[in-house]
């Protein structure tokens, strides 16, 4: 499948799996590879990194910067400030 759909070779698959098992992320068991981390888990430490190293840390000015080159509708106005809002009554 690796082959299929990244172009990796069998060697290249198994290496990522290793190095993938060694930092907790899967667990290959009998040649049977379970994630150990959801979608969400990934997801969040994509953004962690992208606001770090693109916007210095801000989530603000990565806020801003996203707002700006992309027309948010009215109701997606509304959802990002209940979810704000949500967050402040904590």
């Amino acid at each position: 499948m690796c082959r299929e759909k990244l172009g990796w070779s069998k060697a290249t698959t198994y290496t990522v799996i290793k190095r993938l098992s060694t930092r907790g992320v899967v667990k290959n068991e009998n040649a049977i590879v379970t994630s150990l981390v959801t979608k969400e888990e990934v997801q969040a430490a994509e953004i962690d990194e992208l606001v770090e190293k693109t916007f210095g840390g801000s989530l603000p000015a990565f806020v801003a910067s996203f707002a700006k080159r992309k027309d948010l509708s009215p109701d997606e106005i509304e959802a990002i400030r209940h979810m704000i809002d949500s967050y402040g009554e904590g």
